[in-house]
C-alpha cells in the first residue's frame, strides 16, 4: 500500500508541482512555439507523452544494466540523446508505414521531439532521483501529462490574448513570456496539496 501511495505522489508531483515546463523550464521551445492552436498543442503533448514513456522504458535498463555495470556513467547524456533520437526516428517510420493517418496528423511535431530537452531531462532525473523501473515509468507519465496540461492551458491563454487590445510594446513575444510566467506562478499553489495528500 505504501508503494502504491508513493506512485500516486510521484504522478501528482510530476504533473502539478514539478511540472517540467512551468517549474523546471524544460521544453520551453515547443511550449512557446506550438501552443498557438489547441489541436497543435494537444498533438504535440500526446506525442511527447508517448516518447517520454518509450524513452524511459529503454534508457532505464541501459543505465542500470550497461552504463552502471561497466563504469560508463559519464556517457549517460550522450547515450540517452542517441537513444531518444533513434526512438523518435523508429516511431516515425513505424507510424508512417502502419498508421499513416496518425503520422500525417502529427506532422512536424514528431521529429521536433528529438530536440525537446524535457524528454532528456525526464530520463536523466528518473535515474538521479533513484527511482526503480515502475516509479520511473509513473514519473515519465506524470511529466508527459504535465507537459500536455501546460500546452493546453497556455494554448487557451494565447487564444484569449489574440482577441485583446495589447499595448504595442507588449505585443508578440513580451506578452507571451509574461503570460507564461503568470501561468507558471499559478502552479506553485499545488505544492502543499500534494505534500498533504496522504496525511
Amino acid at each position: 500500500m505504501e508503494y502504491f501511495k508513493s506512485l500516486v505522489v510521484i504522478l501528482m508531483t510530476s504533473v502539478l508541482v514539478n511540472n517540467y515546463v512551468l517549474n523546471k523550464f524544460l521544453g520551453i521551445c515547443p511550449f512557446l512555439g506550438v501552443s498557438k492552436k489547441l489541436n497543435q498543442a494537444t498533438g504535440m503533448g500526446i506525442a511527447v507523452i508517448f516518447v517520454m514513456l518509450v524513452a524511459t522504458a529503454v534508457t532505464w535498463p541501459i543505465q542500470i544494466f550497461v552504463l552502471n555495470r561497466f563504469g560508463l556513467e559519464y556517457m549517460q547524456t550522450i547515450v540517452f540523446i542517441l537513444v531518444i533520437a533513434a526512438l523518435v526516428q523508429f516511431v516515425e517510420i513505424v507510424l508512417k508505414k502502419y498508421i499513416p493517418g496518425l503520422h500525417k496528423s502529427l506532422g512536424v511535431y514528431l521529429p521536433l521531439i528529438t530536440t525537446n530537452c524535457a524528454v532528456l531531462g525526464v530520463t536523466i532525473n528518473n535515474i538521479n532521483d533513484g527511482y526503480d523501473f515502475t516509479q520511473s515509468m509513473v514519473s515519465s507519465l506524470g511529466c508527459g501529462l504535465g507537459f500536455l496540461l501546460a500546452m493546453v492551458l497556455f494554448s487557451g491563454v494565447r487564444t484569449r490574448l489574440e482577441s485583446e487590445n495589447i499595448p504595442k510594446a507588449f505585443q508578440g513575444l513580451p506578452i507571451t513570456l509574461l503570460a507564461a510566467s503568470i501561468v507558471s506562478l499559478a502552479f506553485f499553489g499545488f505544492g502543499g496539496i500534494v505534500d498533504n495528500m496522504f496525511k
